[in-house]
């Protein structure tokens, strides 16, 4: 009998915020179904809403079972692949989501631990995108929107299996989005695509950590 291949899950949010289109969900479904490094990757759309989308994200991973978990979000300030480190118990949102709720300093999940790190071996991802040719970089913090209280979720729902790599990697807008966001930060879809790909076939290789500097002054 033919073993099921491992599950790659892979997230992605609606669009938000007036846009039309969300990278996130545009990758997540460009990868759906693929099977990289022996994974196959499972694509979920999320809502834009608090609380919403980690429901929704906990019921795909009691259905699942991923052996790795990836969830994608918009940062239309940056113009890089942006692997998170840490996701914060926190909620302080400078906008409303799509639901139209503002919540301001909450946290996600009272009495949790304040920061949660992430189970992907984020340098050695921002690494291999750079040899690559792709912009990627490290960033300390998810925020404190609807992407942060996702990481923070997803992290504190997989405590009881702790050999799950996961995490957040947040996503630069693509070029039909240019005329929204800072010039030069758009990156086009096959570009975000190849990326994201290649963090799957990292986890799916089981590659370690990198232990080089890259923290911050501020």
């Amino acid at each position: 009998m033919t073993r099921p291949r491992p599950t790659l899950l892979l997230s992605g949010f609606e669009p938000f915020a007036g846009e039309r289109i969300n990278p996130s969900w545009e990758v997540a479904r460009a990868l759906a179904g693929q099977q990289i490094g022996g994974w196959r990757v499972v694509a979920l759309q999320l809502p834009c809403v608090f609380g919403q989308s980690r429901a929704v994200l906990q019921q795909a991973l009691r259905r699942w079972r991923p052996a790795g978990v990836i969830a994608l979000g918009l940062a239309g300030n940056r113009g890089a692949i942006s692997v998170e480190r840490v996701a914060l118990n926190l909620v302080d949102a400078r906008m409303a989501d799509n639901a139209g709720a503002r919540p301001v300093d909450v946290p996600v999940l009272p009495g949790a631990p304040f920061g949660l790190a992430t189970r992907l071996p984020a340098k050695a991802i921002v690494a291999r995108l750079q040899a690559e040719g792709l912009r990627a970089e490290l960033s300390l913090s998810a925020g404190s929107f609807v992407c942060n209280e996702l990481m923070y979720g997803l992290l504190h729902g997989l405590r009881r299996r702790p050999k799950v790599p996961a995490g957040f990697i947040h996503l630069p807008p693509l070029p039909e989005q240019a005329a929204r966001h800072p010039a030069g930060r758009a990156m086009p879809l096959a570009e975000q695509v190849q990326g994201i790909g290649l963090a799957i076939g990292l986890l799916a290789a089981g590659i370690d950590e990198l232990h080089t500097p890259g923290g911050r002054l501020s």
